[in-house]
C-alpha cells in the first residue's frame, strides 16, 4: 500500500536530494529511496534497491568531480513529481551541462521510482568524453 504525502513535501525531498548530490553525501541520497526503490536512467538498465543505488551513485563523486542538479521547474502531475533540470558536471575543472527531466514516484517519504530522461551523448560530452554521433 502506497502512503501519500503532500506535493510540497515531495518537492522538499527532491531539494534535499539535489543538495546532497552536490555535497556528494551519497548515503543521504540513497537513504531517500525506499529499500526496494528504483533509479532508472532510461538509456540504461534500472538500478534496484537502496544499496545498489548507493553503489552506483557513489561512483559519480570524487575530489576532481562535481555534479550539481540545477532545478529549473518542479511540479506534481497525477501524483508524480516532475523535475526539469540542467545538470552541471565538472571534472578536472572542465564544466559541461546536460538538460534532464526526472519523474519521481513516492511511497510516503521515500522514492519508489526515479526515472531520468536525458540525451546520453550530451551527458557524455558534458562529462568531457569525445562522442562522435553515428550518422544514419
Amino acid at each position: 500500500m502506497t502512503t501519500s504525502i503532500s506535493n510540497e513535501r515531495k518537492m522538499e525531498l527532491f531539494r534535499t536530494m539535489a543538495r546532497s548530490w552536490h555535497e556528494q553525501d551519497w548515503e543521504t541520497c540513497a537513504g531517500l529511496f525506499a529499500p526496494d526503490g528504483i533509479l532508472h536512467s532510461v538509456m540504461l538498465a534500472p538500478v534496484v534497491g537502496r544499496q545498489t543505488i548507493l553503489d552506483r551513485i557513489s561512483k559519480l563523486g570524487g575530489a576532481n568531480k562535481q555534479v550539481t542538479l540545477n532545478i529549473e521547474r518542479m511540479g506534481v502531475i497525477d501524483g508524480a513529481l516532475v523535475v526539469q533540470r540542467v545538470d552541471e558536471i565538472t571534472i578536472d575543472g572542465r564544466r559541461g551541462d546536460c538538460p534532464a527531466v526526472g519523474v519521481i514516484e513516492f511511497d510516503g517519504d521515500r522514492i519508489r521510482c526515479w526515472r531520468d530522461y536525458y540525451d546520453r551523448d550530451m551527458l557524455a560530452r558534458a562529462a568531457g568524453h569525445d562522442i562522435q554521433k553515428v550518422q544514419p
